[in-house]
């Protein structure tokens, strides 16, 4: 033993700092469980409402009104007012974006408070967009990990319970490449980190883009190869599984693919990748819908849900897209539309709630018939 000034360290080594990392605090596993479990409750899921300025600089240009603070105010109150019990029932948690955090509802109130009193979890997205990575064939990293723990520390004194952040990922024959999938799962298991030490509970979001003309198997394979390195760094990075979420997409082909894939060949590739790689320490995996059509992703998560085998995760979703358009365009800045686009909202979000349930009923050709318990709403 390597002894200094004739004295042996062995004892040191064992109460290493690396050590003493993995003993977490017993009180901030039971908070981060707690934040996990009341947004990944049954027939429950997440809105995401994180859209950047730019993102709806183009949406508002559709429908033809001016792209500023009040009308962003204006269109996330719509969507957050909906009415109060019902919302709930389907919708445990919605991703705000920066600007959203700091501004007030018409009648004075924060919306992360005006989110807390309808029973919904305040998040936020808090990295700080995507960029080039030198060195690579146009793929992809994200940025803001450098101030992101005082970011944290303050987005929880803000009200917010948990955070979400995004890595994406090219497909073709040779990409992604080792140093993408590294490099970009080293980058989600830092950021988990330090979310879980300032009492946030991590969404974690490593997407395969839809872009290209891949097959299914190509696609399975990609998300096994993602997903295994990714949940190596998070062990290395001592993330606690327990109080994190997954956001995958769907195992699917590229959108320029011919091949369409029925629900029941989805369920099973997205089922078996997740089971291969999926630690069952993780307690709910929340899926993205933004690269397929609202009624796809309905049956598609319903799908996964039905589908026989080993699932020892909650599978729901973390939609925004799927969830906001239809009610966007229904509402077009015009407040007397505000009724109306609420009811589509309400009626996205139950139709999405039930698919994660698996109680939607279909037909041979994957279309939905009704669901199990309409009347029960």
């Amino acid at each position: 033993m390597a002894r200094l000034r004739g004295k042996c360290y062995c004892k040191e080594k064992l109460t290493s700092a690396i050590t003493k990392y993995t003993e977490l605090d017993p009180a901030l596993r039971l908070e981060l469980k707690k934040i996990v479990e009341a947004l990944s409750a049954a027939g429950k899921g997440v809105l995401a409402a994180d859209e950047s300025v730019s993102t709806l600089e183009k949406k508002f240009h559709e429908i033809n009104i001016e792209n500023n603070e009040q009308t962003r105010r204006d269109y996330r109150q719509m969507l957050f007012s909906t009415e109060k019990l019902e919302l709930a029932r389907y919708i445990s948690g919605v991703i705000l974006n920066h600007e959203t955090i700091h501004q007030m509802t018409s009648d004075g109130s924060e919306f992360s408070e005006f989110l807390r009193q309808r029973n919904i979890i305040p998040g936020v997205k808090v990295d700080k967009g995507l960029t080039y990575m030198f060195g690579t064939k146009d793929e992809l990293t994200t940025q803001g990990l450098d101030d992101l723990q005082e970011r944290c520390i303050q987005y929880k004194k803000d009200g917010c319970h948990f955070a979400k952040w995004k890595c994406v990922y090219h497909v073709n024959d040779r990409l992604p490449s080792q140093l993408a999938l590294k490099a970009n799962a080293h980058v989600l298991a830092r950021y988990a980190s330090i979310c879980q030490s300032a009492r946030l509970v991590p969404i974690v979001q490593s997407e395969i883009l839809n872009t290209g003309d891949y097959d299914i198997n190509r696609a399975g394979r990609v998300h096994e190869e993602m997903l295994s390195i990714l949940f190596r760094s998070l062990m290395e990075y001592r993330v606690y599984l327990e109080g994190m979420i997954l956001r995958p997409a769907m195992v699917m082909p590229g959108k320029d693919n011919p091949k369409y894939c029925l629900p029941k060949i989805i369920a099973e590739y997205t089922v078996k990748a997740l089971q291969r790689t999926v630690p069952c320490a993780v307690p709910a995996i929340m899926f993205l819908g933004s690269a397929q059509s609202d009624k796809e992703v309905t049956l598609n998560l319903n799908a996964i849900n039905t589908f026989e085998g080993r699932k020892p995760w909650v599978l729901s979703f973390c939609f925004g897209r799927p969830l906001r358009d239809a009610a966007f365009r229904a509402w077009s800045g015009n407040f007397e539309n505000t009724k109306e686009a609420q009811l589509i909202f309400l009626k996205n979000a139950m139709e999405y709630s039930l698919a994660s349930q698996g109680r939607l009923e279909t037909n041979e050709n994957e279309n939905c018939i009704r669901s199990f318990g309409d009347s029960a709403g």
